[in-house]
């Protein structure tokens, strides 16, 4: 039903069309991949006992799942809106190019923090602007970035590596990557950001937005939303939390490396588009992510667990969001009749 005419029917049953729509969209997706992931833990606890029966490989996770999960979190938003950001993995290191400048100057981890931070707000602009203002498609213009701002953080660098001993001793370390009643803050931050994340995209006006962009942006435009203001936005988070996440990375191994945040690309798609979200925009959903990206961590972990080639991992993640992106269209295409 074209936006032009969906005023004609009647309140009801327009909320009752939208409520069967949003379940058969993101309801389903969301029961489907945690019923994965269930189903994968319960072959790999199977086949590996001894792994998956304790403790410690859970600990595992929660340390290092965040790292890529964080960035799929308004990387999520900004597949709702129709786009696609690929130089996330990039930001995740450059923005620590800013940390060390300012924590190697004034001995102060908290404010090298806030700096790696607007660093990676900075790349989100440049991202947004050029998508929107240029009107270079996203996909191209952060395939660019995503050399650019690699480059840049070698150069900058002079293609060195730093250790990071004092972020050890500062109240903004130990919250970043110390612990709380035994559970890792990597993981209570991504439950922070991913509840963030929920209410923005289902309780906040920037969510709708985006829902509404990605779904059809002429009628967007129709209807009054500042398409290109909330863009930028989407743009602008994806770089700060991916910043955020390579502070959270660089402090938990005490160290700074250029190259960091290369192996986190396809696993933060790979969560994304697992999780249900479309990859055709317009439908999206946090807990599908949240889920999907403990799905994708946990793969390769289970596969040498159970003896098999740490090589096969790849070919598994390539074989997940072929079919995730395929269900989605088949999806699309029955629900647009």
């Amino acid at each position: 039903m074209s936006a032009t005419m969906e005023h004609l029917v009647p309140p009801r049953q327009r909320q009752r069309r939208w409520t069967a729509r949003h379940f058969a969209m993101t309801g389903s997706s969301q029961i489907g991949i945690t019923a994965a992931l269930l189903l994968v833990w319960l072959i790999f606890t199977i086949l590996a006992p001894n792994t998956f029966l304790h403790g410690r490989i859970y600990v595992s996770y929660a340390q290092t799942v965040p790292y890529f999960g964080l960035m799929s979190l308004p990387l999520t938003l900004l597949v709702v809106a129709g786009d696609i950001d690929l130089s996330f993995a990039s930001v995740f290191a450059l923005g620590m190019v800013g940390y060390i400048g300012v924590e190697h100057s004034t001995h102060n981890v908290t404010l090298g923090l806030l700096t790696a931070i607007a660093v990676g707000a900075a790349a989100g602009l440049v991202n947004g602007f050029f998508v929107t203002v240029v009107g270079i498609p996203s996909l191209v213009v952060t395939i660019g970035t995503w050399y650019l701002y690699r480059g840049l953080t070698l150069v900058l660098v002079n293609g060195k590596s730093y250790t990071l001993l004092e972020s050890q001793k500062a109240i903004a370390g130990r919250l970043l990557v110390g612990r709380w009643l035994g559970i890792p803050m990597q993981f209570i931050w991504f439950v922070i950001l991913g509840a963030i994340a929920w209410l923005l995209m289902y309780r906040h006006r920037l969510g709708q937005n985006a829902h509404v962009i990605g779904d059809n942006k002429q009628a967007a435009g129709l209807m009054g939303i500042p398409i290109m203001r909330t863009r930028v936005i989407l743009f602008v988070l994806t770089g700060m939390v991916s910043a955020f996440a390579g502070a959270m990375n660089s402090f938990q191994v005490l160290n700074f490396y250029p190259s960091q945040g290369d192996g986190y690309l396809l696993p933060a798609l790979a969560a994304i588009f697992v999780g249900g979200t479309s990859v055709f925009g317009g439908r999206g959903t946090i807990w599908g992510t949240f889920v999907g990206a403990f799905l994708i961590g946990g793969i390769e972990a289970g596969i040498v667990a159970v003896g098999m080639k740490d090589f096969y991992t790849e070919v598994i993640y390539g074989g997940i969001i072929i079919a995730a992106v395929t269900i989605h269209a088949l999806l699309r295409r029955r629900f647009a009749r």
